[in-house]
């Protein structure tokens, strides 16, 4: 079964290849990224998206740093290196696995005695980074593909699968273990207005692997959910808070929909999403640019004169979740996140 890697990173020539979401589904496009401004730019750009992903492209892009900086003593290296790695860190202020993949590989060269150490640290911690969630997002694949039945139909929102991680995906992941375990499951994919994460990429990457999906307009699930056609629904995240779950925006809607109708609402989300210690309010949501949501191609669909809102995320109470998959395994409500991180799972 297929799961595209999105991003990698090849030592010899200094480079990160990775593949250009703007540009799927009509053409897998292969970027060749040789400096941080470079990946900052295509962070920016949602040419590499996807919490996980984020977390491997920090990685790896302060591996990037550590290889071309030109400092030839320790404490000049770390001060561009350092400064290569806030750049990256503040690129997208909700997802918190960016800063959490360039933190892991600062902190692993931060005591490093030379600077040929330091490279060395550094690639050997991203790379870490990048199989540590390929391995992750097989494990949340399996603990969650136990809450399906043996015949069920899905809807996801957004893309949380293998081109939003390293491989395999988190919410697509537990569908892809589903299958591998011999459960025949369909999905059905939210298109995710204003850029079409649903509809370009997760029934991109689904259809590659043969596996039944169906693209929907994001407003038509609720009369889906009525006619009794959903049995679950399974969504990634960019950050977790001690109260919510930041998602794609119109997480929130599917959630409470869900609730409804009485369909679980699951959230397959690494430990690395995890910010228990903070609350939703104290959360910085992007908002991105109007042409998103104003422009379709080369037309234009809002007054010049009409003003926008265009948030990337929404944040959906934990009250609305029934249960959150991790590598470690299923949490249940009440939700103990910090029994959680400590892997206390059942």
């Amino acid at each position: 079964m297929n799961s595209t890697s999105p991003i990698s990173l090849d030592k010899k020539t200094r480079c990160i290849h990775y593949i250009d979401q703007t540009a799927l589904p009509n053409e897998e496009r292969i970027v060749e990224c040789r400096s941080v401004q470079r990946l900052v730019k295509g962070i920016q750009r949602l040419e590499i998206r996807g919490a996980p992903a984020l977390g491997v492209a920090g990685a790896f892009g302060v591996a990037l740093a550590a290889l071309q900086c030109r400092k030839k003593t320790i404490g000049p290296f770390l001060e561009v290196v350092s400064r290569d790695a806030e750049l990256l860190r503040s690129t997208r202020p909700t997802a918190v696995n960016l800063g959490w993949g360039t933190c892991r590989v600062l902190d692993a060269i931060k005591d490093a005695p030379d600077v040929p150490a330091a490279r060395e640290r550094a690639l050997i911690e991203a790379e870490k980074v990048f199989f540590e969630d390929t391995a992750c997002c097989h494990a949340i694949g399996d603990h969650g593909a136990r809450l399906l039945t043996d015949t069920s139909t899905v809807l996801t929102h957004c893309n949380a699968g293998a081109l939003a991680c390293s491989s395999w995906g988190t919410a697509l992941g537990v569908i892809r273990s589903a299958i591998k375990a011999g459960k025949h499951v369909s999905v059905i994919a939210c298109e995710t207005r204003p850029l079409l994460q649903g509809a370009r990429l997760t029934a991109w990457e689904l259809s590659r692997d043969d596996i039944p999906v169906k693209v929907i307009a994001d407003s038509m699930a609720a009369s889906l959910m009525c006619s009794g056609s959903i049995d679950a629904v399974i969504v990634g995240a960019d950050r977790i808070t001690g109260d919510a779950v930041f998602n794609k925006i119109g997480t929130y809607m599917h959630a409470i929909l869900a609730r409804y109708h009485g369909i679980p609402f699951y959230v397959a989300a690494p430990l690395s999403t995890f910010d228990v210690n903070r609350k939703a309010c104290e959360v910085v949501v992007e908002e991105r640019g109007r042409d998103e949501i104003t422009t379709i191609g080369n037309r234009t669909y809002v007054p010049h004169a009409v003003p926008v809102w265009n948030p990337a995320f929404d944040a959906t109470p934990l009250e609305l979740v029934s249960g959150i998959i991790t590598e470690n395994g299923i949490i249940r409500p009440p939700f103990a996140l910090t029994d959680l991180i400590r892997g206390r799972t059942k």
